[in-house]
């Protein structure tokens, strides 16, 4: 059942302005996207609209995006689009979500202050759409193939949100009709955005997880800028239950912040309020709490520096990765007491749910 006004407004819930679908300021070409016709419908799109529009030789190396400060510069380069070819058709491992991660798109638009793409983006924060899906979907025919009878898992949102652009593009609903057409194929992709209408109605045959990066208001509020806000989201997900996607959260990042049990409460009772009984037979959550290194700490200060994120080394334990590098993560016990407690949540509210793993 969807929440009454009375009950919004008891949980302190406030309707705000509708979050816009992105549009750049900026547009660069590379010439070859311009073989394509998704290329040239969007060179012909953004003229219409008297976005500038520039020509690059090369997707991965864009010159003139206006800044006259480091902080400047990220900025605009968050508003400017890179239409182009993807040459490279090899598909990184995507563990632990899926097998292989599709490129569809790199980059995103949002300004979560604490995400990991702020230092793995390093100087090239701009946003990538690829123009030739064809050689894509056929270069993950070729892994399917190589795997079956087993089934391939191919993530689209490993270094973009592919939904907050795909009103411009429509490469994520081409990939969920193309997956759904797969026998031993599935996709998987996950989103702060709520502008999914276009992608209700496609032929998906139950082969795509759409899965909604959900926290707390608190969080969203505070640490994800430029992304829709806890209600769209939420509403959002109601929309694509119904129309019969298997559905995901992604939990992250869990913080421990004042006021954190009530804030993860409301959260999962809003959920329960919207999601019909259908959604939750094959509900899947992931859950990630919230980490940073040296580096990323550096980076988000300068380019936030009134940031409210809690990023104190002196309280955190240090963990140690791979190669040799680490990050700070919450202390053991904080740790577990956030993972029972956001368990105990999940078992509350959706106790036929799967919970894909805790990090």
């Amino acid at each position: 059942m969807v929440t009454s006004t009375e009950e919004k407004k008891r949980i302190g819930y406030k309707r705000k302005k509708e979050t816009a679908p992105f549009e750049p300021d900026l547009v660069f070409f590379e010439p070859a996207s311009l073989d394509y016709p998704l290329g040239q419908e969007l060179m012909e799109r953004f003229k219409k609209n008297g976005t500038p529009v520039k020509m690059t030789t090369s997707h991965n190396r864009v010159m003139g995006i206006p800044g006259d400060t480091p902080s400047e510069a990220y900025r605009n380069a968050k508003r400017t689009l890179v239409v182009g070819v993807r040459k490279t058709l090899t598909f990184d491992t995507s563990k632990p979500s899926a097998e292989y991660a599709i490129p569809l798109s790199t980059g995103c638009m949002g300004h979560c202050h604490y995400c990991y793409l702020q230092t793995t983006m390093g100087t090239k924060p701009y946003l990538r759409v690829y123009v030739n899906t064809d050689d894509i979907f056929e270069a993950a025919s070729r892994y399917i193939e190589e795997r079956k009878p087993e089934i391939t898992r191919f993530e689209a949102a490993c270094t973009s949100d592919p939904v907050g652009i795909d009103h411009l593009t429509h490469n994520l609903l081409r990939a969920i009709e193309y997956m759904g057409q797969q026998e031993f194929g599935r996709l998987r992709f996950v989103t702060k955005f709520h502008h999914v209408d276009h992608l209700l109605q496609a032929k998906h045959n139950q082969h795509t997880r759409f899965r909604f990066s959900m926290n707390a208001d608190y969080v969203i509020r505070n640490f994800e800028p430029a992304t829709s806000s806890f209600e769209e989201r939420i509403e959002a997900a109601g929309k694509v239950a119904k129309a019969g996607y298997p559905l995901g959260f992604i939990l992250a990042p869990l913080m421990r912040f004042e006021g954190w049990q009530e804030g993860y409460r409301e959260l999962f009772l809003r959920l329960d309020r919207e999601l019909i009984a259908e959604a939750r037979v094959d509900l899947s959550f992931e859950l990630i709490m919230h980490r940073f290194t040296k580096t990323a700490k550096r980076v988000i200060l300068e380019r936030y520096p009134k940031t409210k994120l809690e990023m104190d080394e002196e309280t955190r334990k240090y963990k140690w990765g791979k190669y040799g590098r680490g990050k700070y993560v919450y202390q053991n016990d904080e740790a577990n007491e956030l993972r029972e407690y956001i368990e105990g949540l999940i078992g509350e509210f959706f106790p036929n749910s799967k919970i894909e793993y805790f990090t």
